[in-house]
């Protein structure tokens, strides 16, 4: 289950941002909703309830920031002028731990990631978005995602989004991502509920782990 919200966190949040035209700093906030067709797993989701994740971005960084039972506190941080990202995970399993990494953009893009134009279109908070359908190979298993996004705000690229930012046209406004496990199928639906123009402080996008926090071993 842990995993699941990881995995789900690391493709539909880390298209992080950069605004362009009328925004270039603020906060979007993002709810997501998890469902499955196996009745445990779902009364798990339904303790659970609404995720609502926070995304601070500035120029080409940004910071994400979740907080959820299973899978604690979570804060990715990137910056894709310097190609270098940071990952903060607070729980009482594992406790304080950190990751930091080079951003690396796979050579070949296409290996197992397929995105096809869609033909609907939804405006969101004003903005228009375009349907695009994305499918990723995991592990053997097929990941889709149905995706409105806006030209208005620019994907910023990461370590987990590296092989299809670019090609994603803009930022995703809502995202309907669909995965199989075993007999499990799971549905994880994303909305972006606000944009906020606003100034950040520098300090959020600090690549430098915070005092307390430890390596993550084999990451």
């Amino acid at each position: 289950m842990k995993k699941l919200l990881i995995l789900s966190l690391l493709f539909t949040l880390c298209c992080t941002i950069n605004a362009q035209e009328e925004i270039t700093e603020g906060v979007i906030t993002l709810k997501q909703t998890y469902h499955s067709n196996d009745e445990a797993t779902q009364a798990q989701f339904a303790m659970m309830g609404e995720i609502v994740t926070t995304s601070f971005f500035k120029g080409k960084k940004s910071r994400i920031e979740m907080s959820n039972p299973m899978s604690g506190d979570v804060v990715i941080i990137t910056d894709s002028e310097s190609m270098e990202s940071l990952t903060l995970m607070d729980n009482p399993m594992i406790g304080q731990k950190y990751q930091k990494q080079s951003i690396d953009v796979p050579e070949d893009k296409s290996d197992n990631v397929k995105i096809e134009e869609g033909s609907e279109t939804k405006t969101i908070l004003g903005y228009k978005c375009k349907q695009k359908i994305l499918t990723i190979t995991e592990g053997g298993n097929d990941i889709k995602m149905v995706i409105y996004t806006t030209d208005k705000i620019a994907p910023v690229l990461s370590q987990q989004n590296a092989q299809y930012a670019d090609r994603l046209g803009g930022f995703p406004l809502y995202t309907e991502m669909s995965m199989t496990q075993g007999e499990k199928e799971f549905l994880i639906i994303s909305e972006v509920t606000e944009v906020k123009d606003e100034t950040i402080d520098d300090s959020k996008f600090s690549l430098t782990p915070p005092e307390g926090y430890t390596k993550m071993e084999g990451m």
